[in-house]
């Protein structure tokens, strides 16, 4: 598997980020647009990427990866669609974190959910298989760690 890793990214990318891992796997299906807009999303729950943090032009991240900026684009323009980034023309783009979810993210946020779910419950796992690995996972995540032990 070939990956290209931000070891070549330049040091002004994600400069608020520490220890960013952004990586793109050349041999995956996932198309490099998905998998960036991906890498972003992790990197946000997993509190590498905080509100206003800036992104890498396009062109740059493109340049970095040896990938067409047209890819960056789509993967920023996703991005921004969804609300997890703000886009302006002449500062860049930025890393937007909102603290609450409108119905309509909720409701395709439900059904992708359900699909997933209905993937492994098709591959044979029992369900406490299917909570305990969606469990395992969340509590990767940072935030929702310390809004447990808010809640404690």
């Amino acid at each position: 598997m070939e990956r290209l890793s931000s070891d070549n990214i330049s040091e002004e990318s994600f400069t608020k980020a520490e220890n960013s891992y952004f990586f793109l796997d050349l041999d995956s299906e996932t198309p490099l647009y998905q998998q960036i807009r991906d890498q972003v999303i992790l990197a946000m729950a997993e509190g590498r990427l905080n509100d206003g943090v800036s992104l890498p032009t396009t062109r740059q991240l493109a340049l970095d990866f040896k990938i067409n900026f047209h890819t960056v684009n789509k993967a920023y323009d996703l991005l921004r669609q969804e609300g997890f980034v703000s886009l302006t023309r002449k500062q860049g783009t930025f890393i937007r974190r909102s603290l609450t979810a409108d119905s309509a993210w909720q409701q395709d946020w439900q059904n992708r959910l359900r699909i997933l779910m209905a993937e492994a419950v098709a591959k044979g796992q029992a369900a406490p298989d299917i909570l305990e690995n969606c469990s395992s996972v969340l509590k990767t995540f940072p935030i929702v760690s310390s809004d447990r032990q808010n809640k404690a």
